[in-house]
């Protein structure tokens, strides 16, 4: 039996499927050459989070871009084909898994069952260049991993503890069915939108706990152990159908520019860091993973020789012309690219919406030709705005519960803007519209 099967089994649902109508209104096409390709825009997150999980699985069916409705989720379900190089062109958006969990009392659970019922309203890949899903959090955080706590208490994801299974955060551990198949299943359903997925990792050994014979040690780049259950907990991963690695502070590795470092512990050698992303390669057998590196831009040589696919916050998309001059610069280097951020995990505040849908154009239009697109960089933020109260960063180092009535949804609801947001994300929709027919 498929995973996909296997979930809704776990949610005591049958397999066979029916389509969902009752979002018509709401369905998004593409303009041009690939109408067929559909998502749901017009929406606030809540509307689907709410859902019944085999009333998402129906939609995301019902989108299907080759219109073609499986009565059955299909057994084989490959990564969309973008070609072994396609991470060095794509558009990753990362996804805070852990804010939108299920939230109840104290606690926090079921963040990958919730990042499924969010795919619906992810546009999918365009004809020229895949569109990338990065979670935040898969490990375990060091501290608070499972709960929820006041939003001035920190609880921090930029803090994992390896060879300790995944986080209590994305994992609904009152199902039948482990969370390797819940993960796997995320990520097939997202292949079968068309979407491709990675995930944040982080390299800080101050950061980093490993737990070997059921106790923690603090991670060292100088303990061979260490290392091998470094590469190992990462292909696993990449077994379960991630294609791409986000890489914290990755400019910094090496020691490269330490005046402006801001994590904790040493971080790998640059000789290490090749061999760990040659490794995972290598022992997971793809060859097309994509290894994007925080502000790994500057001496691009240097990090597209450490194995890295493309760099962050090199380039804004305020500038239209100087983002399509870039991509002028490096379309002959099929390999490596330093990428145009619209908005990153570091982000306070302070962006309009205008600024920031310009921003999004701009990303997804500064080329003379598409099969010369720079990579460009989103957060959960760029597509549904989050309420004033809050911030990207702010809920990538702390874990409020937005309740009012103790109800998860109320939670949703809360967590991002309402009409407001509602219009922002007809408008974001409509630029992805007409981006991806190109």
């Amino acid at each position: 039996m498929n995973c996909v099967n296997e979930l809704l089994k776990a949610f005591d649902k049958d397999i066979e499927l029916e389509p969902y109508n009752k979002l018509n209104d709401k369905i998004y096409h593409s303009i041009g050459c690939s109408f067929a390709k559909k998502w749901i825009a017009n929406i606030l997150p809540y509307e689907l989070l709410e859902l019944d999980i085999k009333d998402t699985i129906n939609l995301i069916m019902t989108l299907s871009e080759g219109d073609n409705f499986y009565k059955h989720f299909p057994d084989i379900i490959k990564t969309p084909d973008y070609g072994d190089n396609w991470g060095r062109f794509a558009n990753y958006t990362e996804i805070n898994n852990r804010s939108i969990a299920k939230m109840y009392d104290k606690y926090t659970c079921c963040g990958i069952i919730n990042s499924i019922k969010l795919l619906p309203s992810i546009p999918p890949s365009a004809k020229s260049w895949a569109h990338c899903i990065v979670l935040s959090q898969i490990f375990p955080n060091i501290f608070g991993d499972g709960y929820n706590k006041d939003t001035s208490e920190e609880n921090s994801i930029y803090c994992f503890k390896l060879n300790s299974g995944y986080s209590k955060n994305i994992i609904d551990n009152c199902l039948d069915i482990s969370p390797e198949k819940q993960i796997q299943a995320f990520n097939t359903l997202a292949h079968f939108r068309g979407i491709k997925t990675g995930f944040r990792t982080l390299i800080s050994a101050g950061q980093i706990k490993v737990v070997i014979n059921n106790k923690e040690q603090d991670f060292d780049w100088n303990n061979k152990e260490h290392v091998e259950i470094y590469i190992n907990e990462h292909v696993k991963l990449v077994n379960l159908g991630f294609e791409a690695i986000f890489v914290d502070s990755a400019k910094h590795i090496g020691g490269y520019d330490m005046q402006n470092y801001t994590g904790v512990g040493e971080l790998p050698s640059y000789n290490q860091a090749q061999y760990i992303f040659y490794e995972i390669r290598r022992r997971s057998g793809c060859n097309t993973i994509s290894f994007p590196g925080e502000k790994s831009t500057g001496d691009f040589e240097r990090y597209e020789n450490m194995g890295l696919t493309c760099g962050t916050d090199y380039i804004t998309g305020d500038n239209f012309y100087d983002v399509r001059n870039l991509s002028e610069q490096f379309k002959y280097n099929r390999n490596y690219a330093p990428g145009v951020e619209i908005e990153n995990d570091n982000y306070y505040g302070g962006m309009s919406f205008e600024q920031r849908l310009n921003r999004i154009n701009n990303a997804l239009f500064g080329f003379y030709h598409a099969s010369d697109k720079l990579p460009s960089f989103m957060q959960m933020n760029d597509i549904f705005p989050l309420n004033d109260q809050t911030n990207t960063h702010h809920i990538m180092l702390f874990n409020p519960n937005f309740s009012t009535d103790e109800t998860q949804n109320n939670h949703h609801k809360n967590l991002f803007k309402d009409s407001e947001g509602r219009l922002y994300n007809h408008n974001a929709g409509v630029i992805f519209a007409n981006a991806l027919c190109l």
